[in-house]
């Protein structure tokens, strides 16, 4: 096991290992560790999976190394890719969304997993705050097959018990068939993932709970910087660290330029 890590590389590695051979990811813009994690996997474990990078559909498993930040952006991709297509986005396909695998973030996340990726403030007009905007995010979130929520950073800002606005609907107001009586055909939120901890979701609540803390981190740490009562078990373990060839791969062929290692843990 390797001590010599980042959160941010403790992230990826962690989300690598969720994904399967032969199944369809899509990460959006500057979303680095998610962006690592579907490359390492690709690498490392899924020759057969397809990436979607803004739209662009691409298989690139073959290529020795492509840094990041390159998907989506950097034409290469096109040039080398085994498959390549520009339909990525293509709604008339909803029907096939099920078998794909989403990355979102936040600027606020509340108890069930909903997110605000639209701005802070009472007053739409005025926010204190402005975020990205939902883009994308409310349908594809409502389709996928699961997600993972993903962020930069954990505070009691980010970690509130109510969302300003909310752009993504995880779990909505709670309960295991939350989802079901809003509608909502996807397989919603899995975990949600930042520099301290992982987090899933409880089955009958369907609210936050600490499933593991990354080294050196503390229960009492996550509990002060989320601002709701975070569900958690009696015993907490350790995120499991990337091993030797997980990080030399990721460092060697996906991160050469160390996005994921500029603040070290």
């Amino acid at each position: 096991m390797q001590h010599d890590c980042t959160p941010q590389e403790i992230m990826a590695v962690f989300l690598a290992r969720e994904l399967k051979d032969s199944e369809l990811l899509q990460v959006g813009v500057a979303m680095p560790v998610a962006e690592a994690a579907v490359r390492l996997a690709h690498s490392l474990h899924g020759p057969n999976m397809e990436l979607i990078f803004l739209g662009t559909r691409m298989n690139v498993a073959h290529l020795d190394s492509l840094p990041m930040p390159a998907f989506g952006w950097d034409r290469r991709v096109v040039r080398w890719a085994e498959s390549y297509s520009d339909t990525g986005h293509r709604f008339d396909r909803l029907r096939d969304w099920h078998k794909r695998v989403f990355f979102i973030g936040g600027v606020q996340i509340d108890p069930h997993g909903n997110t605000n990726l639209i701005g802070v403030g009472s007053e739409y007009k005025k926010l204190r705050f402005r975020g990205p905007g939902s883009v994308g995010t409310p349908t594809l979130s409502t389709h996928v097959g699961r997600y993972y929520i993903v962020l930069n950073s954990h505070t009691a800002r980010t970690f509130v018990e109510r969302c300003d606005y909310v752009s993504t609907v995880g779990w909505g107001s709670g309960g295991a068939d939350a989802r079901k009586k809003l509608g909502i055909p996807g397989g919603g939120p899995k975990y949600c993932v930042t520099p301290l901890c992982i987090m899933d979701f409880t089955e009958d609540e369907k609210r936050m709970r600490l499933r593991s803390l990354h080294p050196g981190v503390s229960v009492e740490q996550v509990r002060d910087q989320t601002g709701f009562r975070l569900v958690i078990p009696e015993r907490v373990p350790t995120t499991e660290l990337p091993s030797a060839e997980e990080l030399d791969v990721l460092r060697s062929r996906v991160d050469q330029a160390g996005v994921l290692r500029r603040e070290r843990g």
